[in-house]
């Protein structure tokens, strides 16, 4: 089921990222130079489609990177909380096994009937 749902995701995205490829083939210059607009010092020549897809991936990298650092204090206390049950759990295992040898090593308790009588 992952199989088909992967291609029915990815075959389109494929296609699309062809066709903008193709659509977009010419060459721009990317200026870094903001100084000079008409003869920069400091720029990138690279077909457009790169350009775009870069700027794609750059966003998504960039916006990964922000909610992995603002859910950071979520990560901190879901891994404390995690941390203090297994301590529980394992206090609760002590404890249980602790009852149950007491209760193997108890002495019968007496019967109140063979003493008054």
């Amino acid at each position: 089921m992952k199989k088909i749902v992967r291609y029915l995701v990815i075959a389109p995205l494929a296609i699309v990222i062809i066709v903008l490829a193709v659509a977009n083939r010419q060459i721009v210059t990317l200026s870094l130079d903001p100084f000079s607009i008409s003869d920069p010092s400091i720029f990138v020549r690279m077909p457009l489609f790169i350009l775009i897809l870069a700027s794609i991936v750059v966003g998504i990298l960039s916006g990964g990177m922000a909610a992995w650092l603002r859910q950071g204090k979520w990560r901190r206390t879901a891994r404390s909380k995690s941390d203090e049950a297994a301590r529980w759990h394992q206090e609760a295992d002590r404890l249980r096994e602790a009852g149950q040898q007491a209760s193997r090593h108890a002495l019968p308790s007496p019967d109140l009937r063979d003493i008054s009588g």
